[in-house]
């Protein structure tokens, strides 16, 4: 009885480091997603403000208008 006991308690203890492995990959793979989103959130914030400022600093263009030729 002690036999199946025993490996009963192994094959359950393998059962639950498998999962439990595969919770720590998947929590470590979410966490690499996050930085990569919050660098791409980051870069994205920091372009937008050098091109609003070098928006304001630039004279305003006035618009070409073409006339539009038939063909």
């Amino acid at each position: 009885m002690t036999e199946n006991s025993v490996k009963a308690r192994e094959q359950a203890e393998s059962a639950f480091s498998r999962t439990q492995t595969q919770f720590m990959a998947r929590n470590r793979t979410i966490s690499e997603i996050d930085d990569v989103a919050a660098a791409r959130d980051e870069k994205t914030l920091r372009l937008r403000e050098l091109r609003l400022e070098r928006e304001a600093a630039a004279p305003a263009a006035i618009p070409v208008v073409r006339k539009r030729t038939k063909r």
